[in-house]
C-alpha cells in the first residue's frame, strides 16, 4: 500500500512538472523525450495472422467438424441423418476420428421444436470433450431439472451461472475453451481440466476447474490418460440437431528470448568507493605518518639478522659518530 502511495506521488509530482514546462514553453518533444519507457526484455514472436470468417464461418486455422454436407470427421455416424444444413442424432453417440486436448470448440444446436417429456427428457444430448467431460445440452426453456444437469452445466458438477437457454425449435450456440489436464509419469495429476463456456453468447461457465470426470453413477474421477483424445457428441434418445461445428487447437505463445529487463526510469546503482580505516583512538593523520615513517625506515625483522663482523664495526663507528655531532652541535 505505502509504494502504490508513493509511486502514485511520484506521477502528480511528474504531471504537474510537466504542465508548468508546456505553459513556459518548453517544447513537448523535449519533455517526452525525459521520460524512460519500460520493457520487460521478453523477445516474443509474431503473432500469425488468422482470417476469422464471417458471421456464420469458420476461422481459417479451424478444423470444420461438420459444414452442413458430410460426418467424414466423425467415426459411428452412419445412423446419424444430414439434411438442409444440419444433422439430426439418432441411434447412438458419435466420436471424432482426431484427437483433440487445448481447444476452442464451436458448435451449434437445436432441441426438437415439439416439446415431449420433461426434465431430462427434453432434448438432451451433451458433448463429451475427450470423451470424459461432459457439457450437458437440453432443452432448459421453461423446464425444471437438477440445476447441475441443466443445459450449460459441467454435468453433475457445476450448474451454468445463468440459463441462457432460447425456446424449443431455435438455434443456439455454444463456444467452448477448454484446457485439458495434466498428469505427471506416474500418473498423478499436476492441474485439473478446465472450462470456460458462452451459451449464446453469455459467460455460463468462467473458467471453472473440474474435480474429475462426469458421470451419472459415480463421485468426480481423474484417471490418467493421454494428452489428447477425440470428443463425442452423445445420443440421449432425442432427436437433436447440429450444425456449424469446428475446433481450433490451443497452444501456448512462448517467448524467444528473455533479455535483461529494462527498469525505465530507475537510477542505476554506481558502486561505493572504499572507505580507509584507521585504528581505534587514532587520528586519519597519525595512522597515515606512522605508514610514512615505517615505509622510509626499514627495521631489522625487515632487514634479517645482522652478522657478527658487522656488529663489532658498528659498535667502532658509534664514538666517532657522537663526536661528529658535539662538533655539529657547537
Amino acid at each position: 500500500m505505502h509504494a502504490g502511495l508513493c509511486e502514485r506521488g511520484f506521477l502528480l509530482r511528474g504531471l504537474r512538472i510537466g504542465c508548468l514546462m508546456v505553459l513556459a514553453g518548453w517544447p513537448q518533444g523535449l519533455l517526452w523525450g525525459a521520460i524512460k519507457e519500460y520493457k520487460s526484455g521478453v523477445v516474443w514472436p509474431v503473432p500469425k495472422v488468422v482470417d476469422p470468417g464471417t458471421a456464420g464461418s469458420a476461422p481459417a486455422d479451424a478444423i470444420v467438424l461438420f459444414d452442413g454436407k458430410d460426418l467424414s470427421a466423425w467415426q459411428d455416424a452412419e445412423k446419424w441423418a444430414i439434411q438442409d444444413g444440419y444433422v439430426e442424432a439418432h441411434g447412438g453417440s458419435i466420436t471424432t476420428k482426431q484427437a483433440f486436448g487445448d481447444c476452442q470448440l464451436h458448435l451449434e444446436w437445436c432441441a426438437p421444436e415439439e416439446v415431449s417429456g420433461k426434465g431430462q427428457g427434453r432434448g438432451n444430448s451433451g458433448v463429451y470433450l475427450m470423451g470424459k467431460y461432459e457439457i450437458q445440452i437440453l432443452d432448459s426453456c421453461e423446464n425444471d431439472t437438477y440445476p447441475d444437469g441443466q443445459a450449460g452445466a459441467v454435468y453433475k458438477q457445476h450448474p451454468p451461472l445463468v440459463n441462457a437457454c432460447r425456446k424449443p425449435g431455435q438455434w443456439q450456440t455454444y463456444d467452448i475453451l477448454f484446457t485439458a489436464p495434466r498428469f505427471d509419469k506416474a500418473g498423478k495429476l499436476l492441474t485439473p481440466a478446465c472450462i470456460t463456456l458462452l451459451h449464446n453468447g453469455v459467460v455460463v461457465q468462467n473458467h471453472f476447474e473440474l474435480t474429475g470426470d462426469t458421470s451419472y453413477v459415480r463421485a468426480p474421477l481423474y484417471a490418467p490418460h493421454p494428452p489428447k483424445l477425440p470428443l463425442s457428441l452423445q445420443y440421449h434418445r432425442n432427436p437433436v440437431r447440429f450444425r456449424n461445428i469446428w475446433i481450433r487447437e490451443l497452444k501456448p505463445m512462448l517467448p524467444l528470448k528473455t533479455a535483461e529487463v529494462d527498469k525505465g526510469s530507475e537510477p542505476e546503482k554506481k558502486p561505493s568507493a572504499k572507505r580507509k580505516t584507521t585504528p581505534k583512538g587514532e587520528s586519519p593523520k597519525k595512522s597515515d605518518d606512522k605508514k610514512a615513517e615505517s615505509k622510509n625506515s626499514g627495521s631489522p625483522k625487515d632487514e634479517g639478522p645482522m652478522p657478527e663482523g658487522k656488529k663489532s664495526e658498528a659498535k667502532k663507528a658509534e664514538p666517532k659518530r657522537a663526536s661528529a655531532d658535539s662538533g655539529t652541535k657547537r
